[in-house]
């Protein structure tokens, strides 16, 4: 049994075709699945019932359980936590701005780049998520919501170019105008830093923005607090989003969390800012998500915002996030983590 989630619109035309059926049934399946919201086969009413026989003997409707839903009281947050048909659990997260409703999807169950602030590669990675399992997060928050989702940042839990062929399908598949329909430039991609990806992905030509977690302005610095940077320096990933610029014209994004006493004075503000001077990109500042786990901290307000006002000095562009959900654990990993551990589960 397959995934129909994983399906492209030209591959289930193609099975159509294989097995005796006409072409454009695939499209009126799809129209079930993406525009009607229909996750069960049996409930697709133009679809004939051997069709339907078909079909059952041969794919299911990955949509995950819904394990936990939570709502922020303060900004109306959503966070959610799926079981998916192996006994895995994964979250995601929806923001809801004045622009529209943007989803924080995960790519992996669990990661293994090892960043020490990051709750979800505590306990290292279980197994990459399938384009149609990442979809399915996407799809589901967008039915318990009762509105459209019309931006997805894929910042939740995973490195999305550790994941790179399952990422770039769902990446077509949710672009796709048979499917949701959201446009690349509504997406924002975050990475730890996977050079050879992000030089791979910038030849595609996307315009889907590209997020950088950089979190360190020197080497040396950048390795006591992710392991990547031992593989590929800063300067290889500068080189390699100057490339992406290049082949894009698009910004770059680059995340920069906040750690008191760690990476957040003045010095590291000044050499951050002659490190992007003049670069087409932007800095979004992350007060730290604290964690028991660690003993990382926020900075002090007052150290934020001469971090910024010293960036804005480069004539680097920059803004402070806004912490939301605080209430309901919706940094990336955290809920995953903490509802396993009350069940006395493996993670």
């Amino acid at each position: 049994m397959k995934n129909i989630l994983d399906f492209t619109l030209e591959e289930l035309k193609e099975w159509m075709k294989e097995n005796g059926e006409s072409a454009f049934r695939a499209k009126q399946i799809f129209d079930w699945i993406y525009k009607k919201e229909v996750f069960n086969f049996e409930e697709m009413k133009n679809i004939s019932k051997a069709l339907i026989g078909k079909l059952s003997e041969n794919f299911y409707i990955g949509i995950p359980e819904v394990i936990d839903y939570l709502s922020s009281s303060e900004d109306g947050t959503r966070k959610i936590l799926l079981g998916l048909g192996d006994g895995n659990i994964i979250e995601c997260v929806i923001m809801r701005y004045k622009y529209g409703n943007s989803i924080c999807v995960s790519t992996q169950i669990g990661c293994r780049m090892g960043c020490k602030f990051c709750a979800s590669t505590l306990e290292g990675m279980v197994r990459n998520l399938t384009a149609g399992e990442i979809l399915s997060e996407v799809l589901i928050g967008q039915k318990l919501l009762g509105e459209r989702i019309s931006n997805i940042v894929l910042m939740g839990s995973g490195e999305p170019l550790d994941n790179y062929d399952n990422v770039m399908k769902f990446l077509e598949l949710v672009n796709a105008d048979y499917g949701l329909n959201i446009g690349q430039r509504h997406i924002t991609l975050s990475t730890c830093g996977l050079v050879p990806k992000i030089r791979e992905m910038a030849d595609k030509e996307m315009q889907v923005t590209l997020a950088i977690s950089l979190h360190a302005v020197s080497d040396e610095k950048r390795k006591t607090i992710m392991p990547i940077a031992n593989k590929y320096s800063i300067s290889e990933i500068l080189d390699a989003c100057n490339y992406y610029i290049e082949k894009t014209g698009r910004r770059i994004t680059f995340e920069y969390s906040l750690v008191s006493g760690v990476n957040d004075t003045k010095e590291d503000a000044k050499s951050l800012g002659r490190l992007l001077k003049g670069m087409l990109c932007h800095v979004n500042l992350i007060p730290v998500n604290e964690i028991k786990e660690n003993e990382f901290k926020k900075s002090t307000k007052k150290d934020i915002e001469t971090f910024l006002n010293t960036l804005k000095t480069y004539g680097v562009e920059a803004t402070v996030r806004r912490e939301m959900g605080s209430d309901i654990n919706a940094a990336c990993g955290q809920l995953r983590r903490s509802y396993i551990k009350s069940k006395g589960l493996k993670l």
